[in-house]
């Protein structure tokens, strides 16, 4: 890995912290497959937002598709 410092004058604590950042992120990213998704967490699951039966047509329907009840 070739990091070079194309502007300004780095110290070296902040040298040694922004490639501890680049080699973090490196081990992350290899660490998972490139073509396998993550697992994924219940809260964005859609299902569990379907969980009321829709309202009945009607003319005031629009008004109760949001508030449940």
């Amino acid at each position: 890995m070739m990091i070079k410092v194309v502007r300004g004058n780095p110290t070296p604590e902040e040298l040694a912290a922004a490639l501890a950042v680049v080699r973090a992120r490196a081990a992350a990213a290899s660490a998972t497959p490139s073509g396998a998704p993550g697992p994924r967490d219940s809260w964005s699951d859609p299902s569990r937002i379907a969980t009321h039966p829709l309202p009945q047509p009607g003319p005031a329907s629009w008004t109760r598709t949001y508030w449940p009840g």
